[in-house]
């Protein structure tokens, strides 16, 4: 499937139940034309007083066999309709969800929180339309149309030309115009919302920075003063909407009298029943029933494609495959040894982040990555995790490139985040996250090797307390070591912790790492940090600046060498 194709592949899949639904439309509609056509015969010749009861009862009883008819099929269009919209927008979540989840780590650097939204909200829920308001109605309107003027042809040839030149004004030209009048606005409209979106969701996360600073006042006007602008163009949209109906309406009059006159002649050259003239005139208010929504429909086609146009965005950009052999290598989870060789990475029309960079990891070392914001040190996570592939240069684990080894990466390496994410269950789920097959006994000794067990049973609830949403309930030093149990459960051979202590009080600093250094003993570390305080622990250590190595070795090698790195640890760790 083409990354730009979200309406044709799957009318393909579901060819049979879409004609199915068309079928089913165009059955309700001829159902109500038809129940209006008897009708209005049942009613003329219940006038004239026929001298036969069977010439009511039969229009009774088809007049009842079209009221019906039209339910029944109307039912089951909705049913056979729905349940192919909700199967082609699950598709689509499940479709969109592979299109992000490769670059996952890397969406914040491509998107706005306020543009994911949008997408996510907005843009799937957009494209249902398509099916349920624009694609069944319109072929449904178009097969009516032709059918109405075939069928008409049979009683007067002319007047079937001038309906079907009349009619095609209302079924092709009225929509034409709406399409093209309405393409700016709502292409603005679109992109005003989208704008909303992304202020609203900026001001939410920054909204302490706004009460700080004063500026919320400031903020809220300028909010305002867009939130008035959008709704002024939706203003202008309906305004043209309501004059298209009104004059569409007028459209439907004109048509009516046309019939009317061409029905009183058709009686008056006795070529038509008077008990017809009745029937003729009412099937015209189904029949534009039926084509007075397509203007409408039509109208909303260029807001179905700037959603699919936002929903491409978010695709990873094709890249050359990588060279792959035949049968994938399988790592040595016992023995992995982690390698950055002359690796050389820059992000689109951006200066290098890494440039040449290069160490090896070896099973059991304890490594400290240092390095100010924007050095690199996250780049190079992304590039572990195979996230990311270098400009040249290699990330491999035991020799094999990581964007090469797709699931075995999460076999080998675990991350300890910044912030880890805590959902809303029991800390016993929480930390079971880490191995889903581990027995309740298993999760209780983790928790009892990042010294959390005493607290967790000190608890109302103990291990089944809900942690709350995102683990609000509980500290970030707690917080904490529930995710260092999870990795425990995980049991890979190498742990990334990525600047896990940012916002930390410094002994709350201090007793984690001493933790964790302490339960992971055996394990290869990359101690992802942006100050030196604690670093004495890992065997060697590497500062990371401009993209390059700029200091590398011990603890001890580097305190007695090198004066800038013994002035930086004194900074972050005072001489007592």
């Amino acid at each position: 499937m083409k990354k730009e194709e979200w309406i044709l592949p799957y009318m393909k899949q579901n060819a049979r139940l879409f004609v199915l639904v068309i079928f089913l439309g165009a059955v309700t509609i001829f159902s109500a034309a038809f129940l209006m056509f008897t009708s209005g015969f049942l009613i003329s010749k219940a006038a004239t007083r026929p001298e036969n009861i069977l010439l009511i009862y039969v229009p009774i009883v088809a007049v009842r066999t079209f009221g019906i008819a039209r339910s029944v099929s109307r039912y089951v269009e909705r049913l056979v309709g729905h349940h192919i919209i909700l199967k082609i927008v699950s598709d689509m979540r499940v479709r969109l969800y592979n299109m992000l989840e490769p670059g996952a780590l890397m969406l914040r650097s491509r998107f706005r929180t306020g543009d994911m939204l949008g997408i996510l909200s907005e843009d799937i829920e957009h494209l249902q339309d398509a099916f349920l308001k624009t694609i069944f109605p319109a072929i449904s309107a178009l097969l009516l149309y032709a059918v109405s003027v075939i069928a008409l042809g049979f009683f007067s040839v002319p007047f079937a030309i001038l309906l079907a030149l009349y009619l095609f004004v209302l079924v092709v030209l009225f929509p034409v115009v709406s399409l093209l009048v309405t393409r700016a606005k709502n292409a603005k409209l679109k992109s005003g919302r989208n704008v909303l979106y992304s202020r609203l969701t900026d001001a939410v996360m920054g909204v302490s920075d706004w009460m700080f600073s004063g500026r919320r006042h400031a903020f809220i006007d300028s909010y305002e003063k867009e939130e008035y602008d959008w709704f002024e163009l939706e203003r202008k949209k309906q305004r043209f909407t309501r004059w298209r109906d009104f004059a569409a309406q007028c459209f439907v009059a004109g048509l009516i009298l046309l019939m009317l006159f061409w029905t009183a002649g058709q009686h008056a050259d006795g070529e038509l029943a008077k008990t017809m003239i009745a029937a003729f005139v009412l099937v015209v208010f189904p029949l534009t029933e039926a084509f007075l929504p397509l203007s409408d429909a039509l109208g909303e086609v260029p807001g179905y494609q700037d959603s699919i146009k936002r929903m491409n965005k978010v695709a990873p950009q094709p890249e050359a495959p990588l060279t792959k052999s035949a049968s994938e290598p399988r790592l040595d989870l016992q023995d992995v040894t982690l390698s950055f060789r002359d690796v050389v990475f820059s992000y689109d029309n951006s200066s290098q982040v890494l440039n040449r960079f290069s160490f090896t990891l070896r099973q059991g070392e304890k490594m400290a990555l240092l390095g100010r914001s924007g050095s690199g040190k996250s780049t190079s996570l992304a590039l572990i995790e195979g996230a990311l592939k270098p400009d040249s240069g290699s990330v491999t684990l035991n020799g094999v490139e990581t964007a090469l080894l797709k699931d075995q990466v999460a076999d080998a390496v675990a991350v300890l985040n910044q912030k880890p994410h805590l959902f809303d269950t029991s800390i016993l789920n929480n930390i079971r996250l880490g191995n889903g097959e581990a027995s309740d006994e298993d999760v209780r000794r983790a928790a009892k090797q990042v010294k959390l067990h005493d607290y967790i049973e000190s608890l109302p609830d103990g291990y089944h307390t809900s942690v709350q949403e995102t683990g609000i309930r509980f500290s970030g030093g707690e917080r904490q070591r529930i995710a260092l149990a999870r990795i425990l459960l995980q049991d890979t051979p190498i742990i990334i912790l990525d600047e896990p202590t940012v916002g930390l009080d410094p002994i709350t600093e201090r007793e984690l790492m001493e933790t964790v250094f302490e339960v992971l003993k055996g394990k290869t570390i990359l101690w992802i940090t942006h100050h030196l305080a604690g670093v004495e622990a890992a065997d060697k250590i590497v500062f990371l600046e401009n993209g390059k190595t700029e200091m590398e070795g011990t603890h001890e090698e580097l305190l007695a060498a090198n004066e800038r790195y013994r002035r930086l640890y004194h900074l972050d760790v005072p001489v007592k």
